[in-house]
């Protein structure tokens, strides 16, 4: 019997992770590796992959047609990794790197242009690897520095940053000084035909070049970068891969390095002039406020009025980020806070009318540790309630900025709201956090750092410190925390350095790997892993397995056969 040509292909059907043959016909003779293409499979037509050529003497099903281009093949070694290292099936990653829509044609890519000399002046040179760069410092020099340090060597500059508007800014800004850019899935032709610089957010680490010839991720902590939809990848991880592979070199820049982005290391290159290039911040202390001030204090509404004075379009930012349960009591007489004297954790009422520990320490009475007083009150208000406050104290018109505005709807000169309004305005002249207790007590290992990144990100609205721009104010009742020291200093050295040392003790990414198991199917499949290999432990809806370190945590996951029912998989 004649060989036939044939190749393997693995479909889009996720529940069947493996490999199949077919024959190639005359129609289907175009398809490469890493190309679409649409079989017959159990009676039914769906889209698979080329994973490569085989001679094959046995009688195979034919393609059934070429549907255009995929991830090239230089990626596919790239992609079996993803599915190994978030234990899920390898189809999900090869339609992360596929385009929405069939390709079947693709453009010339230019060439790699010199940098003009009065725009390189601008650049700033740093060496790969973890920098810690202050939130007010623009990227775009490092980028340059980057694509120049790269521009003899083949495949793309990939850059990555937390949300749309900003890619598109950068891309536009990138494009004037003379640079041929792909902007992310709109241009994902251009991706793949290796275009010279690549701007995108967390779906463009799988952007379809055929080899990196650098990355450069701006804010490599932001959670933007993981995927909450299963499979849970980090962006950050999988450019990491794909540097390692293609030798290519990799700047990953951020105000506060976590221990995951230092691998483990307390030590990483800091920016020059770091103080300077951190905001303003006002700490308004709410125990030493007038009770009878309403959600701003009397210091606080000065600072917002002398705001509105100024020429910015969008005058006062007020933040409300509600985290957890946002159950905080504070006491009416001291305004202490009531706090778990075991581990300083929040307290919060119990049915039984005592305060419990939110970390499960243990319940009391409710009484004041610090003045005695049994006089608590709940600190909490919804963003509505917020802004029509703020509005009758500040006597202005106030739009609202959540999840669901609508970027580019005009806004009044005072704005309440989530973090949200980080990614839709660009200046203001005041943020003001009314109540940063909320991030500085939220029950979850980074909640510190959460609070330096919200800090961070309202620098870029209000400018620098040296630019006496505008400034960050922050309400609380721990006025003393390290962490609020920390960004009034703008030195962030010691808070890394204990961040660090925190993870090792308690064996937390990267000294230990953890997956977070959940859904109707999470007991079958934790029922059957091996644990001479893994630890488990049961929540009230998930189990958490911890493991020495995320090669054998993914192993023995990996060796688990999926049972029939709705299981998410979420390795960290």
């Amino acid at each position: 019997m004649p060989i036939a040509r044939a190749v393997r292909i693995v479909t889009e059907v996720a529940a069947v992770d493996r490999t199949f043959d077919y024959s190639i016909t005359d129609a289907t003779s175009q398809v490469g590796i890493g190309d679409r293409v649409r079989v017959n499979f159990h009676g039914r037509s769906v889209r698979g992959w080329v994973t490569a050529f085989v001679e094959e003497e046995r009688e195979l099903k034919p393609l059934v047609k070429w549907g255009g281009f995929g991830p090239p093949a230089t990626m596919l070694e790239l992609l079996e990794w993803c599915a190994r290292r978030w234990v899920a099936p390898v189809a999900r990653f090869y339609l992360a790197a596929s385009p929405r829509r069939n390709i079947i044609q693709l453009p010339v890519a230019p060439g790699k242009v010199a940098v003009a000399e009065n725009v390189l002046a601008t650049a700033v040179s740093v060496e790969p690897g973890v920098t810690r760069l202050g939130p007010c410092v623009d990227p775009l020099g490092i980028i340059l520095s980057a694509y120049q340090a790269t521009r003899e060597k083949e495949g793309s500059l990939l850059v990555l940053v937390p949300n749309v508007g900003w890619a598109q800014r950068l891309a536009g800004r990138l494009s004037q000084r003379g640079l041929a850019v792909a902007l992310g899935e709109r241009e994902w032709d251009k991706m793949r035909a290796t275009w010279p610089v690549i701007v995108g957010t967390r779906g463009e680490a799988f952007a379809p070049t055929s080899k990196l010839a650098g990355a450069v991720v701006i804010d490599a902590d932001d959670e933007s970068y993981r995927s909450e939809a299963s499979p849970t990848y980090h962006a950050v991880d999988v450019v990491r891969q794909r540097a390692l592979l293609d030798g290519a070199p990799l700047w990953l820049l951020s105000s506060l390095p976590s221990p995951t982005l230092l691998a483990g290391r307390s030590d990483c290159a800091v920016a020059e002039g770091e103080a300077a290039s951190w905001p303003e911040v006002v700490v308004v202390d709410r125990r030493q406020s007038d009770p009878r001030d309403g959600v701003l204090s009397a210091e606080t509404l000065e600072v917002a009025r002398r705001a509105l004075e100024g020429p910015e379009p969008v005058a006062v930012v007020v933040i409300l980020q509600r985290l957890g349960t946002g159950r905080i009591l504070a006491c009416r007489k001291c305004g202490e806070l009531a706090r778990c004297a075991t581990c300083d954790a929040p307290e919060e009422d119990s049915d039984s009318g005592t305060l419990r520990c939110s970390q499960g320490c243990g319940e009391r009475e409710t009484f004041c540790t610090s003045c005695g007083s049994t006089n608590l009150r709940r600190v909490r208000s919804g963003v509505t309630t917020l802004a029509r406050d703020v509005g009758n104290l500040l006597h202005q018109e106030v739009t609202e900025v959540t999840a669901t505005f609508v970027e580019g709807t005009p806004t009044h000169r005072v704005v309440v709201g989530t973090e949200a309004v980080f990614a839709r305005l660009r200046r203001a002249g005041v943020v003001i956090f009314v109540d940063v207790d909320q991030y500085l007590l939220a029950p979850r290992e980074r909640a510190r750092r959460d609070a330096v990144y919200a800090v961070a990100k309202a620098g870029r609205l209000v400018g620098s410190r040296s630019e006496a721009r505008g400034v960050v104010v922050l309400q609380t009742r721990r006025a003393g925390d390290a962490v609020i020291s920390t960004v009034v200093a703008g030195n962030l050295e010691e808070i890394q350095v204990a961040d660090v040392a925190d993870a090792q003790l308690l064996e937390s990414p990267p000294f230990g790997a953890r997956a977070v198991i959940s859904g109707d199917a999470a007991p079958a499949f934790v029922a059957a892993l091996d644990r001479q290999k893994v630890r488990v432990s049961d929540t009230h809806d998930s189990f958490v397995v911890t493991a020495t370190d995320v090669d054998a945590l993914t192993l023995a996951l990996g060796e688990v056969a999926r049972p029939a029912g709705r299981l998410r998989l979420a390795v960290e």
